[in-house]
């Protein structure tokens, strides 16, 4: 017979209230270990076990590990219909409650070694491999190396695989400052750096990228010779000697009248002019 004081208990949840009255209204020796009751109910073992543990400690279960004369250990489950006293966590175990259904569980035999086994040393940890040597540019200058350092912190936001620590970060500036260098814009560095990721992902995206900046990177720019500086155009000056027209920045002499001050008369384009002194 169940009686209120499990139906009305005011510490059991509902699942070990309505679990303790079916355990109470079995026959004695039916099976009532997690995984039989879980394959009735619906709760799941998790949730079973968790209610035949609040019937224990709170008396209406008893569970005693025993070696059956094959050598076996089984787990027997003793209902309790009136629990007794109880201190702390388990019953009483001078009180002797009425005997409800009983279950054995059978548990695996546990496998003997066939020799004492010695323990080994500790497993040491292997040593993350450094990232691979990266090509490095003609000149550091701050500013460049600035500018690689922001390309690879942008690209978390391109991919979220990409996220890369500081250190990473600073192994690969330089090789990305060998790309800007070469003449190669940071949208074309991006682009070579995210297309054609791996689908499967990547266990160390540093080491991906430093392979793929040192394999792709591209040639040297081609030489562009300096451009020719303007010739400057000088305005038209009237010779002081000969009135002749020349280009000079101020008005004076041509320069025939510069370097020949004698007063000579020479031939120019045909005319014949004096040259004074």
């Amino acid at each position: 017979m169940i009686g209120n004081h499990l139906a009305q208990h005011p510490e059991l949840s509902l699942l070990a209230i309505g679990l303790g009255a079916h355990i109470q209204s079995l026959r004695a020796g039916s099976p009532v270990d997690v995984k039989s009751l879980a394959r009735k109910f619906p709760e799941g073992p998790d949730r079973i076990a968790a209610a035949l543990r609040e019937l224990e400690t709170h008396g209406y279960l008893r569970r005693t590990r025993e070696r059956t004369t094959g050598g076996n250990i089984v787990t027997r489950t003793v209902s309790c219909n009136q629990p007794g006293h109880r201190t702390g966590r388990h019953p009483d175990r001078r009180t002797e409650p009425e005997p409800g259904p009983e279950a054995a569980e059978s548990a695996p035999r546990p496998a003997r070694p066939p020799h004492p086994v010695t323990p080994g040393p500790p497993k040491q940890r292997t040593p993350r491999k450094p990232l691979p040597a990266v090509p490095q540019p003609a000149y550091k200058g701050p500013g460049l190396l600035q500018a690689a350092t922001d390309l690879l912190a942008g690209l978390r936001r391109l991919d979220p695989d990409l996220l890369l620590s500081a250190c990473d970060t600073a192994h690969l500036a330089p090789n990305v400052a060998a790309w800007l260098e070469r003449d190669v814009s940071p949208t074309a560095v991006q682009h070579a750096l995210i297309s054609d990721l791996p689908p499967e992902g990547m266990r160390r995206p540093a080491a991906f990228l430093a392979h793929r900046l040192a394999a792709q990177l591209p040639p040297p720019a081609p030489y562009r010779a300096p451009a020719a500086p303007t010739a400057v155009r000088y305005p038209l000056q009237t010779c002081d000697g000969c009135d002749r027209a020349f280009r000079s920045p101020e008005p004076g002499r041509c320069r025939d009248c510069r370097t020949d001050p004698t007063g000579r008369t020479f031939t120019v384009h045909g005319a014949t002019t004096k040259v004074v002194a």
